[in-house]
């Protein structure tokens, strides 16, 4: 609590970038995001050996994702904030780990106390950057589509390739749960309302989505 409270109201009026993890991801100019507040999610470090672009911090709330991204949350130095009870199984505790304790209780504006994972990650790094009190959040990455799925939650295979991710790799061979679109969309309309009604802004600047849930733009024109 007192490292999150260290972030609360940090950023007021700034703007911040999510960066999902969605295919499109790839076509981002990370150039363009130089000086601006970047939340990396997951395995966002598969990006690292193309670019010398480095996200703000990173969030992860998976317990497979966590486990299998191990040995980077140990390593680097970036702020990184990690579902608690997931972290304290796979994760050395270090000064730049901010543990959240996951409770399913719609969107929390205090994080501090507890967050909600809505079926994405995304949701939670939105919950955060509305602690930190950034007035105008964008997602890029969010292509809000998967060419192989299951049952929501379901713990699945992933194949050779990954074609869900940017990275062929991400879970190539390694266990992943099934997404739960429904509840992601449902999770992205009450951080649309929370933002609107304290009179923030939260855009999808993604170049290639399905998620019709919040209003639409280019990066470009988001970040001028």
């Amino acid at each position: 609590m007192t490292r999150m409270k260290h972030y609360k109201s940090a950023f007021d009026g700034q703007k911040a970038v999510i960066l999902c993890n969605g295919p499109s991801l790839n076509g981002v100019d990370f150039e363009s995001l130089d000086g601006v507040f970047c939340f990396g999610l997951n395995k966002i470090d598969l990006l690292f050996e193309r670019t010398s672009f480095r996200p703000s911090c990173v969030v992860a709330v998976n317990d497979l994702v966590i486990k299998q991204n191990a040995g980077f949350y140990q390593s680097t130095d970036l702020p990184v904030f990690l579902d608690g009870f997931a972290a304290r199984r796979h994760v050395d505790f270090a000064p730049n780990h901010i543990h959240l304790c996951s409770y399913e209780q719609g969107f929390s504006a205090q994080p501090e106390i507890y967050v909600s994972q809505g079926g994405t990650v995304t949701f939670v790094a939105l919950q955060l950057a509305y602690y930190m009190g950034f007035s105008e959040v964008a997602l890029v990455g969010c292509d809000h589509y998967f060419g192989d799925t299951g049952t929501p939650h379901k713990e699945l295979r992933g194949g050779e390739r990954d074609i869900n991710h940017f990275d062929a790799r991400y879970f190539a061979n390694q266990a992943w749960h099934a997404p739960d679109l429904a509840m992601s969309e449902a999770s992205y309309g009450l951080a649309l309302q929370a933002f609107q009604q304290n009179g923030r802004q939260l855009l999808n600047a993604s170049t290639q989505t399905r998620l019709e849930t919040l209003p639409l733009c280019s990066l470009d024109a988001f970040l001028q």
